[in-house]
């Protein structure tokens, strides 16, 4: 077997991959819209009624719009990975089945939020998906560096930077587990840490 041949035996492009991200992306984001149910006026429909329904809605649209961002951040920062990750191997599609199952969850940990946020156990939930993906967004970045499948014009101090970087979901989830202790309604604010932590880290 010559060297090629044995170089397409190990190694597959990444193309078949973002494809795979781009379609699971497109399905979870317009399954997010599901947590939100029209609301069911029971006595006699009025402007009132249906503005007093949807003010008792706002979890429900807050989480929406929260869980809508993270995952246009998560589709965002992935293409960014996949412009500079030039090689992959089976281990690599692995990290991307697993880091894509947790995204395909979110629609539900959003739904099962929207429909209890006030209590811990549905927002830890929330919050261990949310942790589970930015631990594999991590893994994927730090095993193609591993195994020198980055882009060869990259240099060390750009790699290390962007996994510092990728710590940045891990702990905003964290900090949020620690505050449905205090306030699980109030918990998934840390997710505003995102932007402030990235210019720090």
């Amino acid at each position: 077997m010559t060297n090629e041949s044995a170089n397409q035996n190990v190694w597959m492009t990444t193309a078949r991959i973002e494809t795979l991200v781009d379609g699971i992306f497109a399905i979870a984001m317009t399954l997010l819209v599901l947590s939100l149910d029209v609301p069911q006026i029971v006595s006699p429909a009025s402007n009132a009624a249906i503005w007093q329904a949807l003010v008792g809605m706002s979890h429900k649209f807050w989480m929406y719009a929260l869980s809508f961002i993270l995952l246009a951040i998560f589709w965002r920062v992935n293409h960014q990975q996949f412009y500079l990750i030039k090689k992959a191997d089976t281990t690599l599609l692995w990290i991307n089945f697993l880091w894509l199952m947790f995204v395909a969850l979110v629609p539900f940990s959003t739904n099962l939020v929207g429909d209890y946020g006030n209590y811990q156990v549905p927002m830890i939930f929330f919050h261990i998906n949310m942790f589970i993906i930015g631990v594999l967004y991590g893994l994927n970045w730090r095993y193609a560096d591993r195994k020198n499948f980055l882009d060869e014009s990259l240099d060390r101090e750009t790699i290390d930077a962007s996994k510092r970087v990728n710590l940045v979901l891990p702990i905003a989830a964290l900090i949020a587990i620690a505050l449905t202790f205090i306030s699980p309604s109030w918990s998934s604010l840390a997710y505003f840490l995102i932007f402030f932590m990235k210019k720090t880290i």
